[in-house]
């Protein structure tokens, strides 16, 4: 067996039931594709599968990292072909699952080869962000790097600074390494036909609906208490764990900077964002995958796992 299921989404989509599902059904292995439920400090306010559920069905790359270290999308990539090959070893399907775009991105159509960055480049370009804003950055991509520019939003710091220091670094621009990458380790596999592609839709007013709902139930289950613990830890704000939904609002509320409701409504603010953003992103970057009508998962489902047990049979 040397086939692969891949489930994308935005968040509060039902992506980890369906694969948890499916895993049962046909004897799956679960693997992680999202960029905040790796980290484990984040169980409830990144809504991890729960230990029930991880003990159900085998589960890799949950909870797996520090929340102290970054992790990029180049070390996820070599995580989860490592587990996805020690799924075919166990004859057992690989079932990727999560709502971080790129992930898959680099999993099936590759990552571009970006030479190491000098960290005296990356501290000095973080530093000018921190002075003087990421649009001051942003604008300096739009002279050196139009492309990478015309993408990005000015207020996403992270990835200008990384556009911005690949820049100062190789002289080349981001867009031009884009251009020239190889595919991804799962390339070839997709192009002879056994990578089966899912991306959860939802019309987007009952898609809020459901990440409020969400919010609400982590907050249940212990979601500000997990961050009042995370916060102790007293990690740079810079961090990717520390950007995690519903993470810099609750501290805000922790540090006495804002009421909980505030906090609670403006994290469901900006999951209710985040979840437009992944709508748009998947409808243009997965526009050639299999699009699974949230709604009628039942009939969908049956579909979904024909299509799986007859290519068995073939």
């Amino acid at each position: 067996m040397t086939r692969v299921i891949l489930i994308a989404g935005p968040t509060a989509s039902g992506k980890s039931s369906l694969a948890l599902r499916l895993a049962n059904d046909i004897g799956g292995v679960i693997i992680n594709a999202d960029s905040m439920q790796i980290y484990k400090d984040l169980r409830v306010i990144s809504a991890r599968p729960s230990k029930e559920e991880e003990a159900e069905v085998p589960h890799r790359l949950y909870g797996t990292v520090d929340g102290g270290d970054a992790y990029s999308a180049a070390e996820w990539c070599r995580d989860a072909v490592a587990e996805i090959e020690s799924a075919w070893a166990d004859g057992v399907m690989p079932i990727v699952v999560g709502g971080t775009g790129m992930y898959f991105k680099v999993l099936v159509d590759g990552l571009a080869e970006i030479p190491p960055i000098p960290a005296a480049v990356r501290q000095q370009v973080r530093d000018e962000c921190a002075l003087h804003g990421p649009g001051h950055l942003h604008a300096e991509l739009s002279e050196c790097d139009p492309a990478t520019a015309a993408r990005l939003a000015s207020a996403d710091s992270q990835r200008i600074c990384r556009a911005v220091e690949v820049y100062r670094a190789t002289g080349t621009p981001l867009s031009e390494f884009h251009k020239n990458h190889k595919p991804g380790p799962m390339g070839e596999l997709d192009q002879k036909g056994d990578v089966m592609k899912l991306v959860l839709s939802w019309p987007r007013d009952l898609l809020y609906a459901r990440c409020d709902l969400r919010f609400d139930l982590m907050m249940q289950e212990g979601g500000l208490e997990e961050v009042r613990a995370f916060l102790e830890r007293d990690l740079p704000a810079d961090l990717p764990s520390m950007k995690a939904l519903g993470v810099p609002t609750l501290i805000e509320y922790l540090k006495g900077d804002s009421s909980l409701e505030d906090a609670i409504e403006n994290s469901k603010m900006q999951t209710r964002r985040f979840a437009k953003r992944q709508l748009t992103w998947f409808r243009n970057q997965f526009s050639h995958w299999n699009r699974v009508d949230a709604q009628q998962m039942e009939t969908k489902y049956c579909e979904i796992l024909h299509e799986i047990t007859k290519k068995d049979i073939d």
